[in-house]
């Protein structure tokens, strides 16, 4: 992650990439030398030279590699997690707040085309379904499924939903190594918003796709493919009358001579594909810094989807894997403890 912000800092008219930080002094020089730009192995060394940095380093790392900026007041971008727990979570939200340092958090699937497009349209979700799966990348070993790949879907369920969660109540299975691949989890709000979402870095194929229900509309969007459809009651009133004066019978003929997906009013998702996600992202980063703008994705916003994170995954450790009297328990199935 650290190379493609590099990239798109470079690439801005409206920054400058000062220098690249890493601890290992090869890859820093690396990206360094192709952004031309200075090669630095320690954050604080580069504290006094920026007006703001972006931190895309393993999750375990990023309070400390955040710790310096924050401390001098100067505005950051974290990668998502916001942090491996909660706990650390709120010594950066405490630490922000002493110095006025702003912090975003880089969900960038805020800024997936699709997800801004359907944040035009008023929906008070009932229920949502997401599934987020893809083969092993052999990255982010660190961390398991959930706040790998879920937590995309975790933060877009939270800001749909808006209302606390209530409770949780997961299932997953660790093949690879200590950390759960796979994993399914399912949130109750207190609005009565319930949300099913699956998580998977061990499939056969990439799928990122999100459905929601509510009272006045279904929408369907694949965050992959950048597309979506909404289908509104509002905009379908004459057929769902229709359907609801015909008898059973009656329905049943039209079975045979009618195409439903033809009478229904579907509305695709206006999406501008024009920018990059992770570029709009850095626009909005340069916002904050520049002029102060509110992030799109506040450090809140991170530590509430790290805190269902961790829910989530302690969730998993109490799955009876056999039913009440099972001694199996947890994501590893194997187990015989």
């Amino acid at each position: 992650m650290g190379k493609l912000h590099a990239r798109v800092l470079g690439d801005m008219p409206e920054a400058e990439l000062v220098c690249v930080v890493d601890v290992k002094a090869s890859a820093a020089r690396a990206v360094a030398k192709q952004r031309d730009c200075l090669a630095l192995e320690d954050p604080s060394e580069a504290v006094d030279l920026v007006d703001a940095a972006i931190i895309a380093v393993p999750t375990a790392s990023h309070l400390e590699a955040a710790r310096p900026f924050i401390q001098a007041g100067k505005h950051v971008l974290i990668e998502k997690p916001l942090a491996n727990d909660p706990v650390e979570g709120e010594e950066i939200i405490t630490l922000a707040r002493e110095t006025g340092a702003n912090v975003q958090v880089g969900h960038t699937e805020r800024f997936n085309p699709a997800a801004v497009a359907l944040q035009k349209h008023t929906i008070q979700p009932k229920f949502i379904e997401a599934h987020r799966i893809s083969p092993f990348t052999f990255r982010s070993a660190d961390v398991g499924v959930v706040l790998d790949m879920m937590i995309h879907d975790i933060d877009l369920v939270l800001m749909l939903a808006a209302s606390e969660v209530e409770s949780i109540s997961a299932v997953g299975v660790n093949v690879i190594g200590a950390h759960e691949d796979i994993c399914n989890a399912r949130l109750a709000f207190a609005n009565g918003c319930v949300a099913n979402i699956t998580a998977s870095r061990l499939a056969v194929k990439t799928e990122r796709k999100m459905r929601i229900f509510s009272e006045e509309a279904y929408v369907s969007v694949d965050y992959g493919k950048k597309v979506g459809v909404v289908v509104k009651k509002s905009e379908n009133l004459d057929l769902i009358q229709m359907a609801r004066e015909l008898e059973v019978d009656d329905i049943a003929e039209l079975a045979e001579t009618v195409d439903y997906t033809g009478l229904l009013k579907v509305e695709q998702l206006v999406v501008d594909d024009s920018t990059e996600p992770l570029r709009k992202q850095a626009e909005a980063f340069r916002s904050t810094v520049e002029n102060g703008t509110p992030p799109v994705v506040s450090a809140a916003d991170g530590l509430a989807a790290v805190r269902t994170a961790n829910r989530i995954v302690e969730a998993i450790g109490t799955h009876k894997w056999d039913g009440a009297g099972s001694n199996r328990k947890g994501p590893d199935i194997f187990s015989k403890d």
